[in-house]
């Protein structure tokens, strides 16, 4: 079994930035064979939504509507996966959720983490 652990979440004003951090931990077996880790959202009334993912080769994903203003990284040492966001809006406002997907495609969600953005 493997989990995540979410943290950075909060309350910011528009153009401001978060760190969001998400670090896995369990099996040694699952946690070696991570393959993507990544972040999604789900704002309220809405569908949760791909926001960026990065495989542990460093491929990234960005949804169009973060692009240029967030990035994801990740220490494959430390089994960490980051979002810095920045210039942050108004609509960025959701629970943000860690996910990963390792190399039998097994998936794992995190609890969540809430990001408010006030205008």
């Amino acid at each position: 079994q493997v989990q995540l652990a979410e943290s950075g979440g909060g309350l910011v004003q528009a153009g401001g930035s978060l760190r969001l951090s998400c670090a896995a931990s369990g099996s040694p077996l699952m946690v070696k064979s991570i393959n993507v880790m990544g972040w999604y959202r789900q704002a309220p009334g809405k569908q949760r939504e791909l926001v960026a993912s990065i495989s542990s080769g460093g491929s990234t994903t960005y949804a169009d509507s973060v692009k240029g203003r967030f990035t994801i990284s990740r220490e494959n040492a430390k089994n960490t996966v980051y979002l810095q966001m920045n210039s942050l809006k108004p609509e960025d406002t959701a629970v943000y959720f860690c996910n990963l997907v390792n190399s039998r495609a097994v998936e794992v969600w995190g609890q969540g983490t809430l990001v408010t953005v006030s205008s």
